[in-house]
């Protein structure tokens, strides 16, 4: 058996639902039930009365679950230790971002971080949202940075930076040249949206939404480097962190125009798997991280 299996189970068992467990982590719901499938051919017995609703665990289920969380528990131990006897001599901070914290706004940070740490190495990846929390939570990276932060019991979610979010258009666009601009003159304007399954395009959908304001959707992106492309050609409008188009506004390629109704913001986040043990070089890290974000 595989220990993310056990806690699969476990989550199915504490939830009492295969959705919940699902969007717990970050797969199917038909992955959870092969999973569980494959436990009860192991062990041939029932382990879930799916007849049921909520679902209960049987009698064999209960004894299992018992197991597991015992399993777990020295598991997590064990990994403990072992990771406070590599931070002692840690060297390397690996951090998972989305590609528009890594690129636009991280550096910065990275830059300081070096005067006082010039030993340690900041392994910098890029990678969806989704994917980050994966990997934070499997221990694969010690740090993750994304917009719009969930809360989940078994993650440490710290404030990293409020990004302003703007109306990004081509400067041969009829608005570019605002000094502000009406959320609602964005009503049935071409725009470039994000894949539905990042969160950002969830962050903008709910400011639309707030207002009242429907756009014409003529593409979907799962990157913010392509959204700015198909802006610069023209082929569309969109609401963009400005942290993000900086150098695309020096260049001109893209205008930036504030809204007049209220300070848009996108949150971002930086999470930690809960009881991760960080080297004191990661801790400050996280600190550094959260500055910027603190009154």
């Amino acid at each position: 058996m595989h220990i993310e299996t056990l806690k699969i189970f476990c989550d199915l068992a504490d939830l009492r639902s295969f959705s919940k467990t699902a969007e717990r982590h970050f797969i199917s719901q038909s992955a959870i039930s092969q999973q569980l499938a494959q436990l009860e051919v192991t062990h041939k017995c029932q382990l879930v009365n799916r007849k049921k609703r909520p679902i209960e665990l049987t009698k064999a289920g209960q004894t299992l679950y018992r197991a597991a969380q015992d399993i777990l528990e020295r598991y997590e131990q064990f990994r403990n230790e072992l990771n406070a006897q590599k931070a002692s001599g840690q060297s390397r901070i690996n951090v998972g971002a989305i590609f528009s914290i890594g690129m636009h706004t991280l550096p910065d940070y990275v830059k300081k971080f070096m005067v006082t740490h010039p030993n340690v190495n900041v392994h910098i990846e890029y990678f969806s949202a989704a994917r980050i929390y994966e990997l934070v939570l499997a221990g694969d990276i010690d740090i993750g940075l994304v917009a719009a932060p969930k809360k989940d019991k078994r993650l440490d979610v710290y404030d990293f930076e409020n990004e302003p979010m703007v109306l990004a258009c081509s400067p041969r666009h009829a608005m570019a040249n605002e000094s502000q601009v009406d959320i609602h003159r964005l009503q049935f304007e071409r725009f470039i949206a994000f894949d539905k399954n990042v969160p950002t395009r969830q962050w903008v959908d709910s400011i639309l939404e707030r207002y009242n304001v429907s756009t014409r959707q003529v593409m979907e992106f799962d990157n913010i480097e392509t959204v700015k492309r198909a802006i610069e050609i023209d082929s569309g409008i969109s609401i963009l962190p400005k942290t993000a188009i900086l150098q695309e506004l020096a260049a001109g390629t893209i205008k930036a125009v504030p809204f007049s109704n209220e300070n848009f913001i996108r949150p971002t986040g930086i999470v930690v798997r809960k009881n991760k043990i960080l080297s004191q070089a990661g801790r400050y890290f996280v600190e550094l991280l959260q500055k910027k974000s603190k009154p």
